[in-house]
């Protein structure tokens, strides 16, 4: 991902204390806004992110090699524990979600994924992403990709999604390509990274490009 967008610095820096992380135990709901679902496909598993998870995405998504094309995720394990309960916070008020990603084996979080309403009622939302490098090429993005797709599409009921990705990133612009996104054009200078504007491509993927596809890309993931 080229940024975090619902990372903001002033929302990060003063928890609220009113509203809690995310209790330690999942919550299977009909109901994202009250808690999210687990997604599961073979070997992986993407859930609420939790405060335990604060040290070990501290450890992969601060790297210069992941941090690289993204805004400045948090830079200590407090900004990332501030980050998971002002991520509840929002998925509450119905603005935003944030999934963990973690191994079948281990409930470790290696990345997260992110879906940011655009408009009131998410017809139209961002996404973006970020996974530790040790996963890369493993097939643990695309996984992820899917789901994050099916849910967004089927469960919260988006009609248009949009990334945005630097030009110089081109394992993002490739990894969206592969899932089948549009690229519909250039947003000059449109992100600041290291004090230099850079480029971006905007891709989108519709709803009914996403249901076309499912359908011959035999079958949705799981969806608990």
């Amino acid at each position: 991902m080229d940024k975090m967008p619902l990372v903001r610095p002033q929302d990060v820096t003063t928890p609220r204390t009113t509203v809690a992380a995310p209790a330690a135990t999942s919550v299977v709901t009909t109901d994202w806004r009250d808690a999210l679902p687990v997604l599961s496909a073979t070997s992986i598993t993407l859930r609420e992110m939790r405060a335990a998870d604060a040290p070990s995405l501290f450890a992969l998504l601060t790297t210069e090699e992941v941090a690289r094309f993204i805004s400045p995720p948090p830079g200590t394990v407090e900004g990332f524990e501030r980050f998971i309960v002002w991520a509840a916070r929002q998925r509450a008020a119905g603005a935003y979600v944030c999934f963990a990603v973690t191994l079948a084996e281990s409930d470790t979080a290696i990345g997260i994924f992110q879906l940011r309403s655009i408009e009131p009622g998410f017809a139209t939302a961002e996404w973006g992403f970020a996974l530790g490098s040790p996963f890369w090429g493993t097939g643990i993005f695309d996984k992820s990709a899917k789901l994050v797709m099916e849910f967004a599409f089927e469960t919260v009921g988006v009609h248009r999604l949009e990334a945005r990705a630097a030009v110089k990133n081109g394992r993002g612009n490739g990894a969206l390509r592969k899932l089948g996104a549009v690229q519909e054009g250039m947003l000059r200078k449109s992100f600041l990274r290291d004090g230099e504007y850079l480029d971006q491509m905007l891709w989108t993927v519709l709803d009914e490009d996403w249901r076309a596809k499912a359908i011959w890309g035999g079958g949705k993931m799981i969806l608990h």
